[in-house]
C-alpha cells in the first residue's frame, strides 16, 4: 500500500519561513510527477507547484519566487521551501504523487496545516 506523509506545517509569522517534506512509502514505483496542493478554508483545493521526472518545476504565480520544490528521488521524498509567508497563505498543505500507468490513480497524503499569522 503506497502512502504519503507530510510533515513541517506550523504556525508562523507573516514573513517568516517553513519547509514542508513528503515521504512517500509502499509499493511506489515509476514515479512521474509530485506536487503540492493547498487548500484554505472555504476554498477549493489548487496546486502550489509540481515536479515533474525530468526536474522541470511549476508553481501558481501567488508563490512564485517564494517557494520552491524540490525532490530526492532516492529517498522518494519530497519538499517544499516556503520563504516570505504572507497570511494568504495559510491552508492545508497536501503533497500528491502521479506514479505508476497513466491510469494509476494520484495518490493523496493526508495535508499538513501552514497557519500565518500577521
Amino acid at each position: 500500500q503506497v502512502r504519503l506523509v507530510e510533515s513541517g506545517g506550523g504556525s508562523v509569522q507573516a514573513g517568516g519561513s517553513l519547509q514542508l517534506s513528503c515521504a512517500a512509502s509502499g509499493s511506489i514505483y515509476n514515479i512521474r510527477r509530485m506536487g503540492w496542493y493547498r487548500q484554505a478554508p472555504g476554498k477549493e483545493r489548487e496546486l502550489v507547484s509540481r515536479i515533474n521526472l525530468d526536474g522541470t518545476t511549476t508553481y501558481t504565480d501567488s508563490v512564485k519566487g517564494r517557494f520552491t520544490i524540490s525532490q530526492d528521488n532516492a529517498k522518494n521524498k519530497l519538499y517544499l521551501q516556503i520563504n516570505s509567508l504572507k497570511t494568504e497563505d495559510t491552508a492545508v498543505y497536501y503533497c500528491a504523487v502521479d506514479y505508476g500507468t497513466v491510469t494509476t490513480p494520484r495518490i493523496w497524503g493526508r495535508g499538513t496545516q501552514v497557519t500565518v499569522s500577521s
